[in-house]
Parts: C-alpha cells; sequence; structure tokens
C-alpha cells in the first residue's frame, strides 16, 4: 500500500514531475491511499473555489487511513522518540507517520528530510 503524503498530491493536482506521474500510477493500480492528516493539510491549504473543487475531486478518488487508538499510540512514540534526540518533524508529520507505520504502509513523499528520521517507515522518495 502507497500512501501519499500532502506535498506528491499538491505536485499531482499541479502536474509537477515526476510526483504526478508516480501518484497517477498508484491510483490506476488502486494502490494509492493518503490520511485524514492529510485531507486537512489539503482542505486547509484549499483557499480558492476552483482549488478547493479540484482537492475535493481527488480526495474523493482515494481512500484515507484514519487515526485509530494504535495510530495515535504509535504516533505519540514517534514524537517523543525523535523529540528525545532532538529532531523535530511537526505534530501533522508524526500523526502521519504514525497512522502509515501502523498499517504497514509505504509513504510516498519528497520531504526525505523530516521523514527519513521516523525509524521503521518505508519511504517510497520522490525526486526533486
Amino acid at each position: 500500500m502507497i500512501v501519499a503524503d500532502t506535498d506528491v498530491l499538491i505536485d499531482y493536482l499541479e502536474g509537477r514531475q515526476p510526483a504526478a506521474q508516480q501518484v497517477l500510477r498508484a491510483l490506476r493500480l488502486d494502490q494509492l491511499q493518503t490520511t485524514t492528516i492529510n485531507h486537512f493539510e489539503l482542505l486547509a491549504g484549499a483557499r480558492r473555489r476552483p482549488q478547493r473543487e479540484s482537492v475535493l475531486a481527488l480526495l474523493e478518488a482515494i481512500p484515507a487511513l484514519h487515526l485509530d487508538i494504535d495510530a495515535a499510540r504509535l504516533a505519540a512514540e514517534i514524537h517523543q522518540q525523535l523529540e528525545r534526540l532532538g529532531v523535530t518533524i511537526g505534530m501533522g508529520d508524526s500523526l502521519i507517520a504514525g497512522i502509515v507505520r501502523a498499517r504497514g504502509g509505504t509513504l510516498l513523499t519528497r520531504n526525505k528530510r523530516h521523514f527519513e528520521q521516523v525509524p521503521g517507515l518505508h519511504l517510497a522518495e520522490i525526486p526533486i
């Protein structure tokens, strides 16, 4: 299972390569999912009506993984573990990492700098 991060979904909406192609490929293979955290980030950033309509159409086509108890506990552990190491990736990214790890997925992201810090998180990096 491939879990798309917000940055690659924005790239897809804007037609930016190579992320747009990777998202499209995963969509066609019915392997793409995202998280409810990414839903929030995309919707919060869509300020104009046409942009919001595009975001909503995309999100309707992609199943969303929810933050359940197991994912929340894992996200808290990730956040605390990184904090002890002096690394901060932000609450949203900690929640995304917890959800993806709890489901055994692979995160499709350009944000390697944050997510490579998370132990046990599988990444499908997109070159910049």
